[in-house]
């Protein structure tokens, strides 16, 4: 198993001039008008509560949606663990994103069977890779459904 594959087939490498804390900061002051459509897909900010520190996490992460609800893929490009923004959210299912100028409070859960399947494919279609990032690695990648609370 090759992690750092970068030529297999279907493959597109991600522009990386906008990454990290640089993505987060410029979606904050832009209110997503630059980071929301990042290498073509939509991002959104995912705040989770640290499930060591307790203290607030926040990232820019691709998603796509399922009527009302927003959905992730725990890929971290098909590494060997989990992602951490993914282990959060085990430890609190509760969490915050803001999409574009839009903040709201989600839950969290993982979706399994036939539901799984077919956010898996709809979410490929918004970024191709994750079915490149499935071949890298031996765990099964979980789909997270963020479900807006009703205020």
């Amino acid at each position: 198993m090759n992690t750092t594959n970068t030529s297999a087939p279907g493959y597109a490498p991600p522009d990386l001039s906008l990454v990290g804390e640089a993505h987060v900061r410029r979606y904050l002051e832009t209110d997503g008008a630059v980071g929301h459509v990042w290498n073509g897909a939509p991002c959104l900010l995912l705040t989770t509560t640290g499930r060591k520190s307790g203290q607030a996490r926040q990232i820019a992460i691709i998603y796509s949606r399922d009527g009302p609800n927003f959905v992730l893929i725990a890929s971290k490009g098909g590494s060997p663990a989990h992602p951490s923004w993914y282990l959060n959210l085990l430890g609190n299912p509760r969490a915050q994103i803001q999409v574009k100028a839009e903040k709201m409070e989600v839950t969290a859960r993982i979706a399994e069977g036939e539901e799984r399947e077919r956010l898996w494919r709809d979410a490929a279609q918004v970024w191709p890779n994750y079915d490149v990032y499935v071949t890298r690695t031996t765990r099964r990648i979980p789909v997270v459904v963020l479900e807006p609370m009703r205020r």
